[in-house]
């Protein structure tokens, strides 16, 4: 009798670790952070509370591990969208045009449904939870900004930008007002109003 193939654990453990991604932000966005717990997040996976344990110390740690992977899923998107590999801003030599077309793809993003709900549970339990927040910010926001930073620099580099300007503050001119928007509800998300953004920060970053 010919033996049964032995189960693929790397194959059943990539499964459930998805599975658990799913349940953490599908909790998150239904219930909010503090009530989403690890009981819940195991019985929602179809796992056990063990298997969860083993791979995170905490219900933070989880969610921030599954949103962190749903940012990198939405960042691939988006290079494609650009035609640009992830991880780069691109660089045509016209910095409106190439800021005006990441932060467009940034409303989508931000507008997106499956991203939405979990970003704002999260950003929310941040503004308590000071651990949390700098763990965001350390491994998901910052590294972001960095790709701003570098795009900057080319351009200083290419005589579009003041050689003085601190490209690492003069990207919050564009990015910060986006998400005070977004978290605020203080106006829409329009392509629009991120094109202005632009338009208004490079007229005071321009040579003079």
């Amino acid at each position: 009798m010919a033996k049964k193939p032995a189960p693929d654990a790397a194959r059943r453990s990539e499964k459930s670790r998805r599975a658990i991604y799913d349940a953490a932000l599908a909790l998150v966005a239904e219930a909010g952070y503090p009530r989403t717990t690890i009981e819940g997040i195991a019985a929602r996976a179809g796992v056990g509370k063990q298997t969860i344990y083993r791979w995170w110390p905490s219900k933070a740690d989880v969610l921030l591990e599954a949103f962190l992977d749903l940012s990198e899923q939405g960042a691939r998107q988006s290079g494609e969208k650009l035609g640009e590999a992830q991880g780069s801003i691109p660089d045509t030599g016209d910095l409106a045009a190439d800021l005006k077309a990441v932060l467009r793809a940034t409303v989508d993003g931000l507008l997106d449904p499956k991203f939405e709900a979990p970003s704002r549970a999260l950003a929310a339990e941040g503004l308590v939870n000071e651990q949390l927040a700098r763990q965001l910010v350390a491994r998901l926001l910052e590294p972001q900004l960095q790709l701003y930073v570098r795009r900057l620099r080319s351009a200083q580099e290419a005589g579009a930008v003041r050689p003085d300007v601190d490209p690492r503050i003069a990207l919050e001119l564009f990015v910060s007002p986006l998400a005070q928007r977004w978290l605020q509800y203080t106006g829409p998300l329009s392509y629009e109003y991120t094109d202005t953004l632009v338009d208004y920060a490079l007229h005071g970053l321009a040579p003079r």
